[in-house]
């Protein structure tokens, strides 16, 4: 009877070895950039920063840059792991290529975040009308959630500051488009704040709602066909009267703080009044009720603007406030929107919750800290951030069907980004095999089926 020497086979290992592609999955993500004409479109966008007699293309490095943190890279030295793999990203420029073209992007200031800004967006509005009836609309609408994220610094950066939680960074407000229930979502606004700006600033809300808005098709940008949503930080008189002016092109719904007022008013609501809340698949929330408010605590703000209240019993342990009323946790929101019945409101703004997946991707894609020094700098940093998280996006969204397309980027990168194959070579083009033996060899394969299905660009 042989002897046991540990719960693992031994295997004799050496480095000679050839025709193997690392992270080969990836090429998902690179086919993705094809049929949407990303490239190409970065490429135009940065071409009045690229240099006479340059070797690799500024759209190119930016690109490349993207792709490494969409593969799990959080720092510009990350882009080496694709340089090792030619044959799938083609050249790839050194480490001080790319950090002088950061460079020169942040010296360029906000005229290079616009060139990238508005690439995005074109290729945006071509991808939505790929993904057909994938395309992130819930029944005929967009819905925009903005959110605030603590980035922790671990060094002395520019604009750095004692955040509201005690901590240490920034508090860039991010916009995310919500894909609803069989989605997940894409960035389409990020605003470099420092740690100190605080959470209901509503030039910042408003500054992020229009470059949220200008990243969307333009058949969006107007009409009620857009949805504004958000916590109580957006819930202040110049944020809500600003949407209100756009009442025509805007719907909203946001959150609203819980005043003595609105307590006062809550406690004067019929108990008739009250509607049970409901659930996503329509049945009603035991313990939980919604109201409308209306009268004097209205005052002062924008005409057309509703209030809703709603009341549920705390979860066991939970501590109540003292705004809240007879034992229930109160909250409330105000929306423009009077086509539909305010459960159904309630649970729309409920949803806004999905936002917090979107931060979560975020920050295991590049967002974990903010890796360079200037501002001006960590700003491109996040256009980058975004570019990886459109693609994470995007490549779902064309490629992957049912509960695959669900997959956080994590999930994606585990079993479908970090596949190896084997490369050959025949009649001049080269073929990536993947492994049989892999789980989701076949995720992979299909998915880049109905990618070479799509037309190309142009």
């Amino acid at each position: 009877m042989k002897k046991s020497i540990g719960s693992y086979p031994r295997v004799r290992t050496e480095g000679g070895g050839q025709g193997v592609v690392s992270q080969a999955g990836s090429v998902l993500l690179v086919e993705t950039v094809r049929k949407t004409g990303l490239d190409t479109a970065i490429s135009a966008a940065l071409a009045p920063w690229c240099k006479p007699r340059a070797v690799h293309d500024p759209g190119k490095v930016l690109l490349d840059v993207a792709l490494a943190v969409a593969l799990g890279g959080d720092c510009l030295a990350d882009v080496g792991m694709l340089r090792a793999e030619p044959e799938v990203f083609g050249p790839v420029a050194s480490d001080p290529t790319v950090s002088r073209l950061i460079d020169t992007l942040a010296a360029a200031g906000p005229k290079a975040l616009r060139a990238i800004q508005a690439a995005r967006a074109a290729v945006r509005e071509r991808v939505w009308k790929l993904a057909g009836q994938a395309a992130p609309n819930t029944d005929g609408q967009v819905i925009v959630d903005l959110d605030g994220v603590l980035v922790m610094a671990h060094s002395d950066k520019q604009d750095a500051t004692a955040t509201w939680k005690k901590t240490y960074g920034h508090h860039p407000l991010m916009g995310f488009v919500d894909h609803g229930s069989g989605g997940s979502g894409e960035p389409v606004a990020a605003l470099l704040r420092p740690g100190n700006a605080g959470s209901n600033t509503a030039t910042d809300h408003i500054t992020a709602t229009q470059l949220a808005l200008a990243q969307l098709p333009k058949k969006y940008r107007r009409g009620r066909s857009t949805l504004i949503r958000t916590d109580s930080a957006g819930g202040t008189h110049t944020f809500v009267a600003w949407l209100a002016q756009r009442g025509r092109w805007l719907s909203y719904s946001v959150g609203m703080t819980i005043t003595d007022a609105v307590h006062q008013a809550v406690l004067k609501v019929p108990p008739a009044a009250w509607t049970p809340a409901v659930e996503p698949e329509g049945e009603i929330r035991d313990g939980a009720w919604v109201a409308e408010l209306s009268g004097d605590i209205l005052k002062g703000w924008p005409k057309g603007m509703r209030l809703i209240v709603r009341k549920e019993r705390p979860h066991p342990g939970a501590q109540l406030r003292f705004t809240d009323a007879d034992g229930l946790r109160l909250t409330c929101f105000a929306t423009n929107t009077t086509s539909a019945p305010i459960a159904a409101l309630e649970l729309r703004h409920r949803q806004r919750a999905r936002a917090e997946d979107r931060i979560r991707a975020a920050r295991a894609t590049g967002l974990r800290n903010l890796p360079l020094h200037d501002t001006a700098q960590n700003r491109i940093w996040l256009e980058i951030v975004q570019l990886a998280l459109d693609l994470l996006a995007w490549m779902p969204m064309l490629a992957l069907t049912g509960t695959v397309r669900l997959w956080e980027p994590r999930r994606l990168r585990l079993r479908l980004f970090s596949a190896a194959a084997q490369l050959v070579t025949t009649a001049r083009r080269r073929h990536l095999r993947f492994a049989r033996h892999w789980p989701w060899t076949e995720v992979i394969t299909r998915a880049l089926e109905r990618l070479a299905l799509l037309p190309n660009p142009g």
